[in-house]
């Protein structure tokens, strides 16, 4: 297992794994392809491939930040400019989050301009602030007019922007802040937890049991006095997103704690904690209903519970065996993570603009047809951030 300076193969398989499925379930016609690959109904207890997926994005996020933090430890930052990273891409990841929610809302007669060319603006502005610029040291200037032409882009977007409904005078709404969105304020709780605490197991753990209790607070209704900061800080004060990024932190710590103790003390110990986590989320689910609509305590253990053992699966695989090949098609989607969840949806907004008939085998009702074709739009949206890569464009937060 890679430690420190290098990355961590199996961190990145199952972030890349992840993100393939995240495009798959998110491609698919669900009302074609067999229902429990889909998200279940708000109000039905059970969960989907789909509800898994999300979560374990979040679970291996929070894997990652001990070593990407201990990193820039080792390299002299100081504690302030971590700090500093953590807010700006918290902030980022928030904002674009925001502008994703808000891209299907956009009035054509009242904006001007279709909701297709506000999104591929929206998201051509994205890629020309954040894009990471090989470049930067030897073209500082255009790489400094790139990134202030995006920011212009975006602040006449979002002055053009109108939706024509009350909410909000029918200007940009939060909302649930979109999946970038949570996953910025998931970054930012479980950061700070271990900028307080650092390398400390006991003490995420408590603060994981802390963010437990507001989920659980939350979905019993003991919350309502907060209700005058739940637009900004809902979600932090909702528990459920934290508190399974913050189990991926456990995951990480633990992993880091162990690195030179051999497989199999990791191995029992990651198994351990999933089987804790299971077992707390099945008692819950006699109070909680197992739901990832309405966010339950019950749902955000299972998946992290899920998430322990598919990451000690593939741990096992790579790290005891030594078998890292199999996964070589999807490791660039977990290198970049970014670039692999947007790019795809400028392809969307590109299709539905022309008209362009690509996305055929989700008229068909064959669900193998329906099924396979996402799975090879999953795929080829992995070589296309890989193909990106290459040439350049690759997010950075």
């Amino acid at each position: 297992m890679k430690m420190a300076s290098d990355r961590i193969v199996s961190i990145d398989i199952m972030r890349g794994l992840t993100l393939l499925l995240m495009l798959f379930v998110n491609d698919l016609n669900m009302d074609v392809a067999p229902a429990w690959i889909g998200h279940m109904e708000a109000d039905f207890d059970g969960m989907g491939l789909a509800d898994w997926v999300f979560p374990g994005f979040l679970f291996i996020m929070g894997m990652a930040i001990p070593f990407a933090f201990a990193r820039r430890i080792e390299q002299g930052m100081a504690v302030q400019d971590i700090s500093r990273h953590v807010l700006y891409r918290s902030l980022s990841l928030i904002v674009i989050g925001v502008l994703m929610l808000n891209a299907g809302r956009v009035n054509p007669d009242l904006t001007g301009m279709s909701k297709n060319l506000w999104a591929l603006l929206m998201y051509g502005a994205v890629f020309l602030i954040w894009n990471d610029y090989q470049k930067n040291d030897k073209s500082p200037f255009l790489v400094m007019g790139l990134r202030l032409l995006g920011i212009g882009i975006l602040i006449m977007l979002v002055l053009k922007f109108r939706s024509g409904q009350e909410e909000n005078d029918g200007s940009l709404i939060a909302g649930w802040w979109g999946i970038l969105g949570l996953l910025g304020w998931g970054y930012m709780a479980a950061s700070l937890v271990y900028l307080f605490f650092r390398d400390s197991i006991i003490k995420t753990i408590a603060a994981a049991c802390f963010f437990l209790t507001l989920n659980i607070l939350w979905a019993s209704d003991l919350l309502e006095f907060l209700n005058p900061v739940k637009p900004f800080l809902g979600i932090l004060i909702q528990g459920n997103v934290p508190l399974i990024v913050l189990t991926g932190l456990i995951a990480g710590l633990i992993l880091r704690e162990n690195a030179g103790n051999g497989h199999r003390k990791i191995i029992l110990t990651l198994a351990a904690f999933g089987a804790a986590s299971l077992l707390a989320g099945f008692i819950l689910k006699n109070w909680f209903i197992l739901s990832k609509i309405q966010a339950t305590p019950s749902w955000g253990l299972v998946c992290s519970g899920i998430s322990f053992f598919v990451f000690v699966l593939i741990y096992i695989i790579t790290d005891v065996f030594g078998k890292s090949s199999w996964a070589a098609f999807f490791r660039p989607a977990g290198e970049n993570s970014l670039t692999t969840y947007l790019a795809p949806d400028i392809l969307y907004y590109l299709i539905w603009m022309t008209g362009f008939p690509v996305l055929v085998y989700k008229d068909s009702m064959n669900p193998w047809i329906v099924v396979g074709g996402s799975f090879v739009w999953a795929i080829a949206m992995v070589w296309l951030t890989a193909l990106l890569k290459r040439i350049g464009i690759s997010l950075k937060l």
